[in-house]
């Protein structure tokens, strides 16, 4: 027997057995005549004693080991005489009587501790190592028990665990795809599918009515903090229901979540924010709620001063930060550098200070009058001690700014707490965005997400203008989640792909299965799918979801501890009838 007990497990109850246990070496501590020994496992640490009791043969063991050692030591528990209270085994100790070496260890490129010396890169190429790290660890647990909650929920509401194929067929829209060749089909090639969007609604059709899956998709896109070319989705889908129905479900899974695993109950309904709302007053489409500092515009009330900046362009508007009218010059200078950087693209900033003494004081008073900038502190709804920050532009452009600008106040004033939690859904997308280098629409979410039924006349008048019955789940700034209401006849089916360029061949060829499916009679269904990853990041408090991934890829997509992707022999590309083309 390898173990009696975990090193996490042993109490002051325990006091007085004899037990065995094994892990890794986390610390060895030679103090002449005593040696302390703190092993680890994943469940936590226990200190063992060496002392001068200890038989000559393990002493002489002990002049070998070294961190990260694998040992099997069997020992007496014993009441701790100095207690450590930051460790749940602190209160005792194992006087050790018997000890083995499992396996050796050369010293670890860093130090697999919870604060590491090791960087990114390091820590990608010895992943198995960095996952001994408890942080790392803890990101684990916190996955797995999601993943387990999700699966009681949905199995108590009656959804239906089902697989659906890796290997598919790939078709337009979206990213791009990841392509395999078929040996069997010389000259064929699969896909890695991006989401089992078309398997998905084929379940529909076969009378699975509630069905979900966590599920891996790939996608081939550039990568960021919230991006990995292989990622994990909650994917569900139901028939028989309208948009109430699934947003009722669906945020029925996060009220659980939010209890079961963080602890948090939400009473209230979470807000429902339309698209437009959502850009007008925050600049996006996954507005972070934790604070306020809503956009306001004041246009019509700046214009004709004889300020050109703001005469003319097409929008001017602002946010207040509330009781920062004491900012100094530098600091105004710092957030003027801070838009202008080109990642941002502002050209500059406006500022108005609220002066507690009911005047102001702007960067633009050769132009405004007093009176003047105390219309746009009350048209802004700020009050003394609050500073206005004013951007102008190009509407789209300048609302996207603004929603920069605004994120980073709420950084720089700490109201981004990331132990506060703040859902909300967005409703109501433009089913279709207009491409102007193409010079087509493309879908907004995807070309089979139903249009509202009050804006099906809209399809052969001003298609642009068409709202989708499509949602987002979004917590904190982070979009979540995403579905829509599906269309579910060939015959609107087919309007949506002429809206979106593709021809009735085209779509034969790439979607033609579905279309048979829907000659057999297609139930009204809708889904929504869950981006796993995100989840546990934003439960976990993190930014990448590359830290609740037990092997993620860098930013350039490889794998650097099995150095993948890599080449293959000549034999293999033969056999797929394949060349490479340098």
């Amino acid at each position: 027997m390898y173990r009696t007990h975990t090193c996490g497990e042993l109490r002051i109850e325990n006091v007085g057995q004899k037990v065995t246990l094994s892990g890794w070496i986390q610390t060895i501590r030679n103090l002449g005549g005593m040696t302390f020994i703190a092993l680890r496992d994943r469940y936590g640490i226990t200190q063992f004693v060496f002392d001068e009791n200890t038989p000559d043969q393990i002493k002489n063991q002990l002049e070998e080991l070294g961190r990260e050692f694998v040992l099997k030591i069997t020992g007496k528990v014993v009441e701790r005489s100095s207690k450590n209270p930051k460790m749940p085994t602190g209160d005792i100790e194992i006087i050790a009587e018997e000890i083995t070496i499992l396996s050796k260890s050369e010293i670890p490129p860093f130090t697999i501790e919870d604060e590491t010396d090791g960087g990114d890169e390091i820590r990608m190429k010895y992943r198995y190592l960095d996952l001994r790290r408890n942080p790392v660890r803890e990101n684990l647990e916190l996955r797995h028990r999601m993943g387990q909650e999700i699966r009681k929920y949905l199995d108590g509401e009656k959804f239906m665990e089902i697989e659906t194929p890796y290997l598919i067929k790939s078709t337009p829209e979206g990213a791009r795809d990841f392509i395999v060749p078929s040996r069997m089909n010389p000259g064929e090639f699969y896909a890695l599918p991006q989401s089992p969007q078309t398997f998905k609604q084929l379940l529909m059709i076969s009378g699975f009515d509630k069905y979900f899956q966590i599920v891996k998709c790939f996608r081939d896109e550039d990568l960021r903090a919230d991006r990995q070319p292989e990622f994990t989705q909650i994917d569900c889908e139901m028939s028989f229901v309208d948009q109430e129905d699934i947003l009722n479900t669906f945020e029925g899974l996060a009220k659980y979540l939010f209890l079961e695993v963080k602890g948090q109950k939400f009473e209230e309904a979470f807000p429902r924010i339309t698209y437009e709302d959502a850009m007008k007053y925050y600049g996006s489409d996954k507005p972070d709620l934790r604070f306020g500092m809503k956009f306001s515009e004041i246009t019509e009330i700046v214009q004709g001063k004889g300020f050109v900046v703001f005469d003319s362009v097409e929008y001017v508007g602002g946010v207040v930060a509330k009781g920062c009218s004491e900012y100094s010059r530098k600091q105004l200078d710092a957030l003027t550098a801070f838009v202008q950087r080109p990642q941002v693209g502002a050209k500059g900033l406006v500022y108005v200070k609220c002066n507690t003494d009911g005047t102001y004081k702007s960067s633009v008073d050769k132009f405004y009058s007093q009176d003047d900038l105390k219309n746009w502190a009350d048209s802004m709804q700020a009050e003394p001690g609050d500073l206005l920050l004013v951007l102008a532009g190009n509407k789209d452009k300048t609302l996207n700014t603004l929603n920069v600008l605004r994120l980073e106040m709420g950084d720089r004033l700490d109201l981004r707490d990331k132990n506060k939690f703040a859902p909300c859904w967005v409703v109501d997308f433009p089913l279709l965005e207009w491409n102007e280098e193409e010079n087509r629409f493309f879908a907004k979410h995807h070309p089979f997400t139903s249009p509202k039924e009050e804006d099906l006349s809209l399809f052969d008048s001003d298609p642009g203008k068409m709202r989708a019955n499509a949602y987002d789940f979004v917590i904190n700034g982070v979009e979540i989640g995403g579905g829509s209401i599906r269309i579910f006849n060939a015959e609107l089916q087919q309007k949506m792909f002429k809206a979106l360029g593709i021809s009735e061949k085209e779509a034969e060829e790439k979607f033609g299965f579905l279309l048979d499916a829907f000659r057999f009679g297609a139930p009204p269904h809708g889904g929504i799918a869950f981006g796993f990853d995100r989840w546990c990041s934003v439960f976990g408090g993190s930014e990448s979801i590359r830290d609740y991934i037990a092997f993620p890829k860098n930013n350039s997509g490889r794998d650097v501890m099995i150095d993948s992707p890599s080449e293959v022999d000549e034999k293999q590309l033969k056999e797929l009838t394949l060349k490479i083309v340098k």
